[in-house]
């Protein structure tokens, strides 16, 4: 991370546990960054923040809901006036999804599309105006390896994910010459609640850890690497175990990929 977001200001969406907890431990160990947590849970931020070691002077806690999109100017404009910029927007927060697409709502499919993709759009485009007042910013997206390729079991979840990736790609492109980066990170596997808190098809709580994501790569490794990319401004990187493999046989070998894909196993 070198001192990269050493005097620059982070907020940081889906910040009360998992990759977002993650990522502000090692910002607050690391940098002298000061953050904005955000996620639904109010208490929990303020614990996140406080188990940091985050003095009150570093950080800002501002609760949203990312289905609740037509907020977002207002809550971004109140970001700006506690801080006075925000040099990186880093977009993690989400909601997975374990059901298969004949057996999920129509409204399901439509929460996981508000959430995982309008909402960090529509967060997005409220802070990009003082990003480019400000002379320039950082736009730092968690989408998955499914964005990139589909799954079994996640068809709604893998269509948002596809959506930000065509999204923040050809924003990347209409910033160029704003001086905006637009970072796009792929997780594959990632020990935290994510399988937990996805939604099966009738909307309910799977409320069970899945086998991958147990085993999957600790979050503060996870965050490490990620906040790495983000300082080396890349366009795009997927960080996990062997399953981000599955990137490189979709550009190379997709009949490949696809037969791998047919014989996972449904959870």
């Amino acid at each position: 991370m070198n001192t990269y977001f050493d005097n620059k200001t982070v907020w940081i969406t889906g910040a009360s546990s998992g990759i977002g907890e993650a990522l502000v431990n090692e910002l607050a160990k690391k940098s002298s960054a000061k953050i904005i947590l955000s996620s639904r849970n109010n208490e929990q931020l303020y614990t996140v923040a406080k188990k940091a070691g985050l003095n009150t002077d570093r950080f800002y806690v501002l609760p949203l809901d990312l289905e609740d999109y037509k907020k977002m100017p207002d809550i971004a404009a109140e970001a700006i006036e506690k801080f006075g910029k925000i040099d990186i927007l880093i977009n993690n927060a989400g909601l997975s999804q374990r059901s298969l697409a004949m057996d999920t709502d129509i409204e399901v499919d439509k929460r996981l599309m508000d959430i995982d993709f309008i909402g960090t759009v529509a967060l997005t485009k409220a802070i990009l105006p003082y990003m480019i007042r400000n002379g320039g910013g950082q736009i730092a997206v968690v989408t998955s390896l499914m964005g990139i390729f589909g799954g079994p079991m996640r068809s709604s979840y893998a269509a948002a994910k596809h959506a930000l990736h065509g999204f923040f790609d050809s924003l990347r492109a209409e910033l160029y010459t704003k001086q905006i980066k637009v970072t796009i990170i792929c997780p594959g596997f990632i020990h935290t609640n994510i399988s937990i808190n996805a939604v099966t098809g009738n909307g309910s709580p799977q409320g069970t850890m899945d086998d991958a994501t147990m085993k999957g790569m600790p979050p503060d490794v996870f965050a490490g690497k990620m906040l790495s990319a983000i300082a080396k401004k890349k366009n795009q990187v997927s960080i996990g175990g062997q399953e981000v493999m599955g990137t490189y046989l979709k550009r190379f070998f997709p009949g490949l990929l696809a037969k791998i894909v047919r014989k996972t196993k449904v959870v």
